[in-house]
């Protein structure tokens, strides 16, 4: 796609800024440069001009490029004749070069697989080329089944190695635990091989972190005894692969706790697969909320829109309780906080609340009845038990109390019972009800200039109300595609709350294949913001085919915004103030205020 470079005229155009967060005015003047690509405000001031540029600037780690460059010059042959380039930058292994003859089948990798058909292992790299289509079915077109998948797949299918991300957990000692495809028991041999992976590399008193092959990145993490690693040619940034991998071993900390180890320890054969019984339903629901949650690479949580009242009548009502010797009290629906409160000096980091919640939504159990279950918070207390009492008022809103006293079930049932009557007698949950069928923020409802403050909101979150003589009170709504300067989405996360707000997605991503991508793109952007030592950056202005993405980070909060490709960016960057003005605007609706005691 071609663009044109910003004029200077653009750059001296003013803009409106919020009177108390204001985009930086370096990001304006930057536009003498190129648009297309990657624009940052730090002093290296790269701008990128092509995509193929961006993605190796900003997602390849140092030493990528020239293990490219070797590539490329080596050809991009068959299985003969070639040898396997080996560069160990920072214990990172680089796999590159001509295809190494192996038997893995894995995309890129042409060598012989003896579940190939004719041996030329073009079945191998159909998924990539097919962008998601496995044996004839786009991936984007299947809905997600909660559960155990393919488990009819071993590695010796084909179909197994089409799949474009998997993951595994096993023992130190090559003992299958868990993979997301595929039956463990039959993958003990692949197991055995990665354990193999990671004895040779510590036998050299190294720790492998990544393995890159052709678009395959192996990311590995060893925690004690346990072993987790992912196989993935989604072009996710490598820093993202590892926090998901940190998010699945929290998950089984959930279940087990840390004293698991100490099993490890008796026996080194230890098979800890009868333990995890039945939990398959609660890693795959992790896995797949890495497709939609921005709470799994924000660390962050999110919250139900509610009016300040409300939330505060459920707030007054969990404080009482957890005053009666409750270590945490929370009111949740779905994945999102209604209210949460804890005991004084008590901390709960978004990241547990993201463990527990995932592990009570893809429990079928919790749902049919109140529930008394041990869980572990890993941030809380990865050695310990804590007890929780779970019951659902409806089927999305559930209430959870956690407590230190594994005698404490009918306490807790008959504070729930207090509870229930409360926010029944104050209509919570019917506000609730109200919120989930309102949704959140959407963008085309975006204030067209900043709000007098003298305007008063309406209950439903967005809709305003005007003074009489405000001259928007007549103006037309936007009746583009999105929401003003083509904004599509954007996500605000509030630092020192530790919780974020994400708008609706708008017409133009409304699909789950184009919605995942632009999560893919947000997970990029953050992770380029946040690059080890160089970052973190304040700005960034990126720029390809599928969007127009900006980023703006300051001490209180980030902003990723993204917009139409043909967006203008000095448009685009007014549009970020006026958000962040609503934001603010709106904050106590989308927002749990005083909660940063029971953060991180």
């Amino acid at each position: 796609m071609t663009s044109e470079s910003s004029s200077g005229d653009e750059a001296s155009d003013p803009i409106t800024k919020p009177p108390e967060d204001q985009l930086s005015a370096l990001a304006l003047s930057d536009t003498d440069g190129q648009e297309n690509g990657v624009v940052y405000d730090t002093p290296r001031g790269n701008e990128i001009e092509n995509e193929e540029e961006a993605a190796l600037t900003n997602s390849s780690p140092p030493g990528r490029a020239e293990a490219e460059e070797s590539s490329e010059a080596g050809g991009g042959g068959g299985g003969g004749g070639g040898g396997v380039v080996w560069a160990r930058i920072n214990s990172e292994v680089e796999v590159d070069g001509p295809e190494s003859p192996s038997s893995s089948g894995y995309a890129d990798g042409r060598g012989s697989s003896s579940a190939s058909s004719d041996g030329s292992g073009i079945d191998e790299i159909a998924e990539v080329r097919n962008h998601g289509v496995v044996d004839g079915v786009s991936e984007a077109q299947t809905p997600w089944v909660p559960g155990k998948r393919h488990v009819d797949e071993d590695d010796a299918s084909i179909s197994w190695r089409k799949r474009k991300k998997h993951f595994f957990i096993l023992s130190n000692s090559g003992k299958p635990i868990y993979s997301r495809h595929g039956d463990e028991h039959k993958l003990a041999g692949f197991s055995a091989t990665l354990q193999a992976i990671i004895s040779f590399v510590e036998n050299g008193e190294d720790c492998v972190k990544v393995v890159r092959a052709g678009k395959h990145q192996v990311v590995f993490l060893v925690k004690g005894p346990i072993y987790l690693v992912c196989i993935s040619c989604t072009e996710e940034p490598y820093e993202s692969l590892r926090m998901q991998l940190e998010l699945i071993y929290g998950q089984l900390l959930v279940i087990l706790t840390k004293s698991v180890n100490r099993c490890f320890e008796k026996n080194q054969k230890f098979d800890m697969t009868p333990l995890l019984g039945g939990t398959d339903i609660v890693f795959s629901s992790l896995i797949h909320s890495f497709s939609w949650n921005p709470a799994t690479f924000l660390h962050a949580y999110t919250c139900l829109p509610l009016a300040y009242a409300t939330r505060q009548a459920a707030g007054a009502i969990l404080q009482d309780v957890a005053d009666s010797g409750v270590l945490f009290a929370m009111l949740m629906c779905r994945h999102k906080v209604i209210s949460l409160v804890g005991a004084q000096k008590a901390s709960l980091h978004p990241d547990d609340m993201l463990l527990l919640s995932n592990f009570v939504m893809a429990s079928e159990s919790f749902r049919t009845s109140e529930s008394f279950s041990p869980i572990c918070l890993p941030r809380y207390n990865p050695m310990a038990f804590l007890y929780a009492y779970v019951h659902y008022f409806d089927a999305d809103t559930y209430l959870m109390l956690l407590t230190t006293s594994s005698e404490a079930f009918y306490h807790l049932k008959d504070c729930r019972i207090r509870i229930e009557m409360v926010l029944l007698k104050s209509s919570v949950l019917s506000e609730i009800q109200r919120s989930m069928l309102d949704g959140g923020m959407h963008v085309e409802e975006l204030p067209l200039d900043s709000l007098p403050r003298s305007g008063s909101f309406s209950p439903h979150l967005g809709h305003h109300t005007l003074p009489t003589d405000s001259p928007d009170r007549f103006r037309e709504p936007y009746d583009g595609v999105g929401g003003p300067a083509g904004l599509w989405n954007f996500v605000y996360r509030s630092i020192f709350l530790d919780q974020y707000v994400s708008s609706e997605f708008s017409a133009p991503i409304s699909s789950p294949h184009q919605q995942k991508r632009l999560y893919r793109a947000y997970q990029k952007l953050y992770s380029s913001m946040h690059e080890r030592g160089i970052g973190p950056h304040k700005t960034q202005f990126r720029r390809d085919e599928n969007y127009v993405l900006l980023c703006w980070v300051t001490q209180d909060f980030e902003l990723y915004a993204a917009f139409d490709p043909l967006a203008d960016k000095a448009l685009a960057i007014k549009t970020c103030n006026r958000v962040c003005q609503w934001v603010k605007d709106v904050e106590n609706e989308i927002f749990l205020l005083g909660a940063s005691p029971f953060s991180w």
